[in-house]
């Protein structure tokens, strides 16, 4: 695949790779070289592990899951 540097020197990220890496709006990349070639990863970054990993599970309903997990409210 290929992409073109614009004249700000962005580039994009095809969608897919970003999906498979995990690439969100906000993910601190870190660039350099190696060999010749520019290699992006991304950042080790200082987050708050509760930050990190809130919104990742589906939304739950609470009276559903007290419903499923101890029968119905009498």
């Amino acid at each position: 695949m290929k992409t073109t540097i614009s004249t700000k020197g962005q580039v994009t990220i095809p969608k897919h790779l970003r999906d498979r890496l995990g690439l969100r709006p906000g993910t601190a990349l870190e660039f350099s070289e190696e060999n010749g070639r520019l290699v992006a990863r991304k950042a080790e970054t200082d987050r708050d592990p509760v930050a990190a990993v809130t919104g990742i599970l589906n939304s739950l309903d609470v009276d559903t899951y007290l419903e499923e997990t101890r029968g119905p409210a009498e």
